[in-house]
């Protein structure tokens, strides 16, 4: 355990820190950096919702949480729903997360926008009169408090952290939109904490309900600020008391760094664009095949073998070879041998590329074989994603090489404005059949200009019918 646990140093819980900080931010204290990065990754997190609606489990969720009822106070993204907020919450962060394109810190691994934004959205509808000015403040400090939490962690992810440390972030900007003092989104934060869920079985195995994950604590965030603002109390030390997060959850932690940045340091800044619509771990791979590819011009049928060294972490969660029969969508958006061979035989991968037709398709399984996935025993940090070295040999006996030590979409290796939109809009495409075909610009104009925005019904006005 960290020199920096409770009592080691005399301060309170490092729980105190984040949520003093969340309470005492203004708009004004935030960078330009951290404004223009929480507007860019609103409008990518609203397009992968759009782009959401189109997979498995959608109609039935909805469904339950339709048959549920209750009170009609914030709204369930493109199909338009009232829900009660802790249900909008949960269906929209469904929405955000199940076609694994929404944005990520890669070294907290969190997505934390996936959580973060769907809650602030419900509570602000439900408070009403909330500005733009005040969602984009919320939202931001929200992400900082996810990413501040998995940027502490010293131990190999155990856990599925886009939940649980989403619901700290959701709720540090639910209590920001709400007004909340600091007992209050305290108490919150400890609510939360005793509701927290987030298990990396069905991310090993592929199934469906690794992407509700952040659904779940979407709806545990909106439920613990409804009880503390009613007097509900929670523990005060959530992160580094004996039973707490850091002791339970990670392990090895150093929260030293984060709080001495608090204010200073935006996490938001290092989040990331995801270019393709699967495990951010596969990204490597797949961009290493479509850049030697370019450069060498050969095609999928002129390689023999490829082979893909990574780092552990990746390997551990992303490495998995395509088993016998049909795979899940979920299990093949997390296999780099799969979105390699989608990459390389299609030049691109698109959440197309997950649908039953195309997962059985023979080609892409028979080049998937003949890619390997290797541990580079040289990398002991157990929480990085690079470097990746991928090496492709063709039929012919060329070898060809490539080693990535920056990702895709990464803010040191960015999308440009203009691919930023073009993933925006073809999201939209997918999914926004029904809704007027200008409201898209509409949108983005809205949200670049965000913190003038009169309120957050303006946003969800244009993603509805």
């Amino acid at each position: 355990m960290s020199s920096s646990a409770t009592g080691a140093t005399g301060r309170k819980d490092a729980i105190d820190a984040l949520v003093s900080n969340v309470v005492n931010t203004r708009y004004e204290d935030l960078s330009p950096g951290a404004v223009d990065a929480t507007k860019t990754f609103i409008l990518d997190a609203f397009g992968v919702a759009i782009a959401g609606t189109l997979a498995p489990g959608v109609a039935e969720t909805l469904g339950v949480l339709r048959d549920w009822g209750g009170k009609a106070e914030s709204t369930v993204l493109v199909s338009g729903e009232r829900l009660p907020a802790p249900s909008s919450a949960m269906m929209n962060s469904f929405l955000m997360h199940n076609q694994e394109f929404d944005p990520v810190h890669d070294l907290a691994v969190v997505h934390a926008f996936t959580t973060v934004l769907p809650v602030a959205l419900a509570v602000a509808e439900a408070r009403g009169g909330v500005s733009g000015r005040e969602l984009l403040t919320a939202v931001a400090l929200g992400v900082d408090v996810a990413c501040a939490i998995g940027l502490s962690s010293k131990s190999p992810i155990a856990h599925f952290r886009p939940g649980t440390l989403g619901a700290f972030g959701a709720v540090a900007a639910a209590g920001k939109i709400s007004g909340l003092d600091q007992a209050t989104l305290t108490h919150a934060m400890g609510i939360v904490y005793s509701q927290i869920c987030g298990t990396l079985q069905p991310h090993t195995e592929g199934v469906q309900v690794n992407s509700m994950q952040t659904a779940f604590n979407a709806r545990a965030a909106v439920t613990a600020i409804s009880l503390a603002v009613r007097g509900i109390q929670g523990p005060s030390e959530v992160l580094e008391g004996r039973y707490g997060y850091f002791r339970l959850f990670e392990g090895e932690y150093d929260v030293a760094d984060v709080l001495a940045n608090l204010g200073s340091v935006w996490h938001v800044e290092q989040i990331a664009h995801k270019p393709f619509p699967c495990g951010r771990l596969t990204h490597g791979a797949a961009e290493a095949v479509l850049i030697l590819k370019e450069r060498h011009g050969f095609n999928a049928e002129d390689v023999d073998d490829i082979e893909v060294l990574v780092p552990p972490l990746p390997y551990r969660l992303v490495g998995r070879p395509l088993e016998e029969g049909v795979p899940s969508p979920q299990y093949a958006k997390l296999s780099i041998p799969y979105v390699t061979a989608v990459a390389l035989i299609r030049g691109t991968v698109f959440i197309t590329d997950f649908w039953e037709e195309r997962l059985r398709d023979p080609a892409v399984r028979e080049l998937a074989g003949r890619i390997t996935v290797v541990q580079d025993l040289t990398i002991t940090d157990q929480n990085v994603m690079v470097p990746q070295r991928m090496r492709i040999r063709l039929k012919d006996g060329a070898e060809h090489e490539s080693i990535l030590d920056q990702v895709l979409g990464h803010p040191d290796k960015p999308l440009s404005r203009d691919q930023h939109l073009e993933k925006f809009h073809a999201c939209w495409a997918v999914g926004a059949g029904h809704l007027p075909e200008n409201n898209r610009d509409l949108l983005a104009d809205l949200v670049d200009g965000l913190e003038d925005a009169p309120s957050v019904e303006e946003i969800v006005r244009l993603l509805v019918p």
